[in-house]
């Protein structure tokens, strides 16, 4: 039975009662400018007051339809009473004690939870599960570790990566971004040993075997490549078909590991646990985040048990794994299974034909492409090349409309919503969307 919150008190529409932003969003949009850091990236004037479902209040009333999901973290949408009442539950008996240091059942349930189901292969040596998990704060902490096992565990230092990547801010994980310059410019010498090649494509992986293998990257000092299921900030792009497959058989032939970052299209955004079970591929390491624990901070890395065998010591954290936040995982991972995961395919579905009957409407609204509640349109000019600015309009119209959408890649928009996401909600979506490029004269 698929569990979506009942929404008592904002409506399931969107509802502007102020110009926006209104006058107390602009009172605190102005304090944050005197303190916080330029380099966080604001879309939009939005101060959040509060949130249900798929739908976010702002501070002077204003409600909006959310498909951000808070760049995909929200997967059982906003406030979900199941893991309000796990972290209320959780709060009242431990706040914290350390993971690193100490033991709490939380941890060793929500680990239990995901190491059974890890798309790796059966467990060897007598191991009761397929992988072994070490706790973050984040997805860029979860990539951090993963170059830090694949190192130590191979013994070698080089490392393959893709275009269009983004794995995170940190420096490790800046160093396997491959998203855009702005993420990487002025922050060098950068983690050394990184090569970034075309993502998606065979065309690609013939270029790393042929050319790269037998001349500056010699297979046999490669650790891991690090690849996306679905490619996130690069475009929500997916691969070619027996594209993932032939990175497994390339990192088999010549004892590389396959490391899979799937913190924006894992936890059931796909329809899937992790998105790379679309594809039947069993990869060494995945990296996890965003919609783990429906908007606490958590992460995660997911090993072969053989593979996660650094000593004491050698890898540790304050606070990944914090009990409150692993509550919310096991909540989580719960509602993603009565019925979310089914819903995010269903609704996927309608909202990629949707889209489709868009882009018959307006041409320069590229088809959809993705998988679950993991889709993308380019916008287009005259001439069919990508056009960023009049995705950015775009994306700023829907915003005065109620409907809060973000960016991806070079001019896609990004469809993430929380997986409670019904069709009434997703019609409203593409009627504010439609109405957005009917008023703009030079569509």
């Amino acid at each position: 039975m698929l569990s979506i919150p009942i929404n008592l008190n904002l409506p399931r529409t969107p509802r502007l009662i102020t110009s926006l932003p209104g006058p107390r969003a602009q009172a605190i949009v102005q304090r944050d400018r005197a303190v916080t850091s330029p380099s966080y990236t604001r879309d939009y004037p939005l101060v959040v007051s509060r949130g249900q479902g798929c739908m976010v209040e702002d501070v002077d009333g204003n409600v909006f339809l959310d498909m951000t999901a808070g760049i995909a973290v929200t997967a059982t949408g906003h406030a979900h009473p199941e893991v309000v009442k796990a972290i209320q539950e959780q709060s009242e008996r431990l706040l914290h004690m350390s993971g690193t240091d100490f033991y709490y059942e939380p941890m060793v349930e929500l680990a239990e939870q995901l190491a059974i189901r890890a798309p790796f292969p059966n467990p060897q040596n007598n191991a009761e599960f397929p992988a072994k998990v070490f706790f973050t704060n984040s997805g860029a902490e979860s990539n951090e570790g993963a170059i830090k096992l694949a190192r130590y565990y191979t013994k070698r230092s080089l490392i393959i990566a893709f275009l269009g990547a983004f794995h995170g801010r940190t420096y490790g994980a800046m160093s396997l971004t491959g998203s855009k310059a702005v993420q990487r410019a002025n922050f060098g010498p950068l983690v050394p040993g990184v090569t970034h090649i075309p993502y998606g494509t065979h065309a690609s992986l013939d270029y790393l075997e042929k050319q790269l293998f037998t001349t500056i990257l010699p297979a046999q000092e490669v650790a891991a490549i690090v690849v996306e299921a679905i490619q996130g900030e690069g475009g929500y792009i997916v691969p070619e078909d027996g594209f993932l497959q032939r990175i497994r058989d390339i990192c088999d032939r010549h004892g590389i590991l396959m490391v899979v970052d799937e913190v924006q299209a894992g936890m059931g955004r796909t329809g899937r646990l992790f998105a790379i079970e679309h594809w039947g591929v069993m990869p060494d390491i995945i990296t996890i985040a965003k919609g783990i624990a429906s908007g606490l901070p958590l992460g995660a890395i997911l090993a072969r048990p053989e593979l996660m065998t650094w000593p004491p010591g050698s890898h540790a954290t304050t606070f990944g794994g914090n009990p409150v936040a692993c509550a919310a995982g096991i909540a989580t991972v719960r509602l993603l299974e009565s019925g979310l995961m089914t819903n995010a395919i269903q609704m996927g579905q309608l909202l990629q034909a949707s889209l489709t009957k868009l882009h018959q409407r307006f041409p320069k609204v590229s088809p959809p492409r993705g998988k679950g509640l993991m889709v993308a349109v380019d916008l287009l000019d005259e001439q069919g090349n990508l056009n960023h600015k009049l995705r950015d309009r775009i994306i700023q119209e829907a915003f005065l409309r109620g409907l809060l959408l973000l960016g991806c890649g070079k001019a896609a928009i990004r469809f993430c919503p929380p997986l409670v996401i019904d069709s009434d909600q997703i019609h409203i979506a593409l009627e504010i969307i439609s109405e957005v490029l009917q008023d703009f004269s030079f569509i």
